[in-house]
């Protein structure tokens, strides 16, 4: 996510880094660097100017230029910058009491409206609140049999009358049925064009007026830069809107609307849509967003993910096995199955502090390869052998590996990694999520994180390129100090 825009934010603050003295010739410098990466993310250009002009009235301050880490101050100036900018927003839904909430979704073609209704019906439900849809696109052709599909693989009711040409009865008609259902939600799915429109305006106007949405949302594609920034200028002058839902932010976005949104429209985003399935949709946080850019991570974003795939009981149960020491293979199996979701463990690593490295490597095709290989090797495994891996001789890896349809490395490979976990899971226990990305932090500066064995599960291959022997010991070294500086902790 903003790849682009964070590389150029980093090229910045590392150009301050290990400056034997800072002036205000070479801060402007850095600057600069600041200001050419936000325009290359296609961010809007009196955005822009206003954004440097109040970073570089507290950056060119006396308090940065005489700090030890300037570096650091101007990450933490860009970063409350970036999140004045980008907020305040309300992330609520703000539902009624009484009678369903209405909420309308608006946009262009393309821009993923449909498919947000089934996301939001989606994050309704994980609230264990009962929503409705309603398919009153009647322009697009298959857009009725789409949300219907959305709906089934939901569980969730749609409501739709083919034969009713006339959107605004469409959507009268929704409501009702969702007021005698007791829905507590009735999300409008409404047509669009391939670019605006006085028809499609006036439509749009009429169902704002006959119905009454208590929200009226944009639905814009992150992709399109200052385009979305425009439609959201020309639909909000319509419509009044209450906020936007920004898509495809897992692609390739450089960040621009994110950006210029707020700023030039006056209008909040509201959620963020980072992928293709229906739970990738998260309500939007400025603070958390703006940690992200500069690759700072966002923890409330992670502990919600892991709060989602997790429920209570199994954390607990967790927790309480982590912290006596019996977390076995089967429960490192769990987890691995919990996180092999598509894209699931990068977006995990993407949202911790100092962690975006290993993205691109768990979400590539070798290390879904490689926990596929990981679970079959622990099934292969007697129940005594999970709960006990130093068991497993040189004989019992052979027949394991036959079992599971994997080379003996690999059953290898499984034992070295459960071995360098176990005592971080065990230290992990009951710590809040500060110490906890520490102890991440300090396997990482161990070089445990670059061994093999933590990544996947790959089988070696002949890369060219082999450690030394000093390295190699130096490494293990590094790996066996960590292991002893956990079990003080315990």
């Amino acid at each position: 996510m903003f790849e682009s825009l964070s590389d150029g934010l980093q090229s910045a603050f590392k150009s301050l880094s290990g400056k034997g003295k800072l002036t205000e010739g070479n801060m402007r410098e850095g600057l600069e660097i600041v200001q050419k990466a936000m325009l290359e993310a296609d961010v809007s250009y009196q955005v822009v100017q206003d954004f440097m002009a109040q970073v570089s009235e507290r950056a060119l301050g006396k308090r940065v230029l005489l700090s030890l880490r300037p570096d650091e101050e101007l990450v933490s100036i860009v970063h409350s910058e970036l999140v004045s900018i980008l907020g305040p927003v309300d992330p609520s839904l703000h539902l009624k009491k009484d009678g369903p909430t209405i909420i309308m979704l608006c946009g262009l073609q393309g821009s993923g409206k449909t498919t947000t209704c089934g996301k939001l019906a989606q994050l309704l439900k994980e609230e264990n609140i009962k929503p409705l849809l309603v398919a009153a696109d009647l322009q697009r052709p298959a857009a009725i049999d789409q949300l219907h599909v959305i709906g089934d693989q939901l569980g969730v009711p749609v409501y739709s009358d083919k034969e009713n040409k006339n959107p605004v009865k469409v959507c009268q008609a929704g409501v009702a049925k969702a007021k005698a259902e007791d829905a507590r939600v009735v999300i409008l799915d409404t047509a669009g064009r391939l670019a605006i429109d006085k028809e499609l305006m006036a439509e749009l106007q009429r169902i704002d007026k006959r119905v009454s949405p208590d929200q009226v949302y944009l639905v814009v594609d992150g992709m399109t830069g200052q385009d979305a920034v425009n439609s959201a200028g020309a639909f909000n002058e319509a419509l009044e809107l209450d906020g936007v839902i920004m898509t495809k932010l897992d692609g390739d976005a450089r960040g621009g609307a994110l950006l210029s949104v707020k700023q030039v429209t006056g209008v909040p985003i509201k959620f963020i849509g980072t992928g293709e399935h229906f739970d990738a949709l998260e309500p939007f946080r400025p603070e958390g967003m703006a940690g992200r850019i500069l690759d700072m991570g966002d923890m409330v974003a992670a502990a919600r993910e892991a709060h989602r795939i997790v429920d209570e009981k199994e954390r607990e149960e967790l927790e309480a096995k982590m912290a006596s020491g019996d977390f076995t293979l089967d429960d490192f199996k769990t987890m691995m199955e919990k996180v092999a979701k598509p894209g699931l463990m990068g977006k995990m690593m993407g949202l911790m502090p100092g962690m975006g490295q290993f993205k691109d490597v768990l979400e590539s095709d070798e290390a879904a390869g490689g926990i596929r290989q990981t679970i079959g090797a622990i099934n292969s495994m007697t129940m005594e052998e999970r709960r006990n891996p130093k068991l497993i001789d040189a004989q019992r890896r052979t027949r394991i590996a036959t079992g599971a349809g994997v080379q003996t490395p690999v059953v290898s490979q499984l034992i070295k990694q459960f071995d360098v976990m176990k005592p971080l899971m065990q230290g992990m226990a009951g710590k809040g999520a500060g110490d906890r990305m520490k102890m991440m932090q300090q396997l990482q500066a161990s070089g445990a994180m670059n061994d093999p064995s933590m990544q996947g599960m790959k089988v070696k291959k002949g890369t060219g390129k082999r450690l030394s022997a000093s390295e190699r010991a130096k490494q293990k070294k590094e790996r066996d100090k960590l292991k002893r500086k956990m079990k003080r902790k315990r």
